[in-house]
C-alpha cells in the first residue's frame, strides 16, 4: 500500500511541474571553469615544488650507496689479495685452521665442555682483531707491519687450539689413569 501512494504522490509531483530546475545564472559555467583552473594550478605549484626536493633525495642517496659500496669493496682487502705467495699463506692458515677446529668439536665431553668453550671466545676475538687489520691494511696500502700482524694473528689462532688439544688430551690420559687406579 505504501507503494502506491509513494507512486501517485510522485506523478501529482510531476504533473505540477514542482521539479522543475532552476537555471543557472548567466555566467556559471566561465565561473566554474576558472575555479576548477585555479585549483589544479595549486596542486601543479605543490608538485612543482616538491618535484626538486624528490629529485635532490634520490640523486643524494644514490650517492650515499655509492660511497657504501666502495666502503665495503675497500675492507674485504686480505692477504690472498697482495700476492699468490700471500694468498697461498693465507689458504695453509685457513686449512689448518679448519682442521683444528674439526678436531677440537670431535673432543667435546662434558669434562672438557668449558675448556673449549674458552677457546672459541679467543678465537672469536681474535677473529675480531682480524677484521680491524684487514680494515687497516686497505688504508695503509698494504704495510708490511699489517700484513705481519695478520699472519701473527693466524699464528696465535692455531697455538689456541693446539693448546686446548693438549689439554684436552691430558685430561683424557688423566681420566684413563685415574680409572684404570680404581679398577
Amino acid at each position: 500500500m505504501k507503494k502506491d501512494a509513494l507512486e501517485s504522490r510522485l506523478h501529482e509531483l510531476v504533473s505540477k511541474d514542482a521539479f522543475l530546475l532552476e537555471v543557472p545564472k548567466e555566467g556559471h559555467s566561465l565561473r566554474f571553469m576558472k575555479k576548477l583552473k585555479a585549483q589544479n594550478q595549486k596542486k601543479q605549484d605543490s608538485i612543482s615544488f616538491w618535484k626538486p626536493i624528490g629529485l635532490a633525495a634520490s640523486f643524494l642517496l644514490l650517492i650515499g650507496l655509492g660511497f657504501s659500496v666502495k666502503a665495503n669493496q675497500q675492507k674485504e682487502i686480505d692477504l690472498a689479495s697482495i700476492s699468490p705467495e700471500m694468498a697461498q699463506t693465507q689458504n695453509f692458515f685457513t686449512s689448518t685452521i679448519k682442521v683444528e677446529l674439526e678436531n677440537l668439536n670431535n673432543a667435546i665431553s662434558p669434562l672438557t665442555k668449558s675448556l673449549v668453550n674458552d677457546a672459541l671466545i679467543q678465537l672469536e676475538n681474535l677473529e675480531k682483531e682480524y677484521e680491524k687489520l684487514k680494515i687497516d691494511l686497505a688504508k695503509s696500502g698494504n704495510d708490511k707491519r699489517v700484513i705481519y700482524a695478520m699472519i701473527s694473528n693466524f699464528q696465535s689462532r692455531i697455538i689456541v687450539l693446539e693448546n686446548v688439544l693438549s689439554k684436552i688430551e691430558e685430561i683424557k690420559e688423566l681420566k684413563i689413569n685415574t680409572n684404570e687406579n680404581i679398577l
